[in-house]
C-alpha cells in the first residue's frame, strides 16, 4: 500500500458569542490551557505533513498563543 501524505486543517475562527466572553473561543482554558492546545497537540504526534489553523475573532491572540505555548514545546 502506497503512502499518501496527511495535512490537518484546525478551524480556529470561532467567536465565543454564546459564551459570553470577549476572549476567542479556541483560548477558552480547559484543564488549565487553552483549548486549541489541546488539539494542536494531538495532531503533532500524528504523522501528519503539515497542520494548518485557520485564524479569525482575535487572530494575533490566537497566533500569539499558539507560538508561545506549543511552539516551545515541540
Amino acid at each position: 500500500m502506497a503512502y499518501r501524505p496527511l495535512s490537518a486543517v484546525v478551524l480556529a475562527a470561532g467567536e465565543g458569542t454564546r459564551m459570553r466572553s470577549s476572549t476567542p473561543k479556541v483560548l477558552h482554558p480547559l484543564c488549565g490551557r487553552p483549548m486549541i492546545l489541546h488539539v494542536l497537540d494531538t495532531l503533532v504526534t500524528l504523522p501528519l505533513e503539515r497542520i494548518v489553523v485557520v485564524v479569525g475573532h482575535g487572530a494575533e491572540q490566537v497566533t500569539k498563543t499558539v507560538h508561545e505555548q506549543l511552539a516551545t514545546e515541540v
